[in-house]
């Protein structure tokens, strides 16, 4: 192959490249679950520990948490400066938080006893 028809090639893979990256990079499901961009998030609580469906949103902004306490006993849950009511076995909460920087917040539920049980974590906001 010739200099110039090489170089044709590459520019022209290069350019087709460049095309398609944005559409890739945003498909759903192509970011890792910890760096999802968050908007909902669900929350499980038990005796003694959460699980959310991701640990981080990638800016600021709202985010709502669904807690379901799948425990024996009431919990709640506490981010941001907003918490929801004790919530009974079984039933599940809503709670709609605005980050408006980023950050690390910490998550817990604020029956005595419970967050030093192990129900507490951290929320990265980026």
């Amino acid at each position: 192959m010739k200099p110039r028809a090489l170089y044709s090639t590459v520019v022209l893979a290069a350019s087709a490249l460049t095309a398609i990256t944005p559409a890739v990079m945003a498909s759903p499901g192509t970011q890792p679950r910890a760096h999802a961009a968050a908007s909902t998030v669900s929350a499980r609580g038990r005796e003694f520990s959460f699980r959310l469906s991701t640990t981080s949103a990638a800016r600021p902004g709202t985010v709502t948490f669904t807690f379901r306490n799948v425990g024996t006993v009431q919990h709640d849950f506490r981010i941001g400066g907003k918490q929801t009511p004790l919530i009974a076995p079984g039933k599940t909460a809503r709670l709609a938080v605005t980050f408006h920087k980023k950050g690390r917040f910490t998550y817990m539920c604020t029956v005595p006893g419970h967050a030093a049980a192990g129900m507490h974590g951290v929320f990265t906001v980026r």
